[in-house]
């Protein structure tokens, strides 16, 4: 197993709230899967958990080395938890085929947030 890509992101919590408070709804289903707006619906305050989650997938494009162009959708990207709460990447779509392409099986993430910042890394490892 070889690590073929590494990317880390830091996001303000205040910047996303901003947006959710202006373009909610359409935020949310731009940058969420149904099963991750679902999700985020389960928690009181969900601020941290929307950012943790932006912060997320800017990662994991930054592991496969992409930014926003071609045919790149934030849903591309689905991050559920597992039975102990580790998030698992499910990739999609354009992402799914630019990962397929360096050789990417696996997708370890690490999310993690406080008040008012939200970071996480993403490693992409072969088989």
């Amino acid at each position: 197993m070889s690590i073929l890509g590494h990317g880390i992101d830091l996001v303000e919590c205040p910047r996303i709230a901003r947006v959710l408070d202006n373009h909610r709804e359409r935020f949310l289903a731009r940058v969420l899967t149904e099963k991750e707006r679902a999700r985020a619906k389960q928690f009181k305050h969900p601020l941290q958990h929307i950012a943790g989650r932006w912060a997320a997938k800017e990662s994991i494009l930054k592991m496969i080395g992409v930014g926003w162009r071609g045919q790149i959708a934030w849903t591309d990207m689905e991050i559920l938890p597992d039975k102990l709460g580790a998030p698992i990447v499910t990739l999609s779509g354009e992402t799914a085929r630019r990962a397929d392409q360096l050789g990417i099986k696996r997708i370890m993430l690490s999310i993690t947030h406080t008040e008012n910042f939200a970071s996480a890394s993403a490693i992409g490892l072969s088989e």
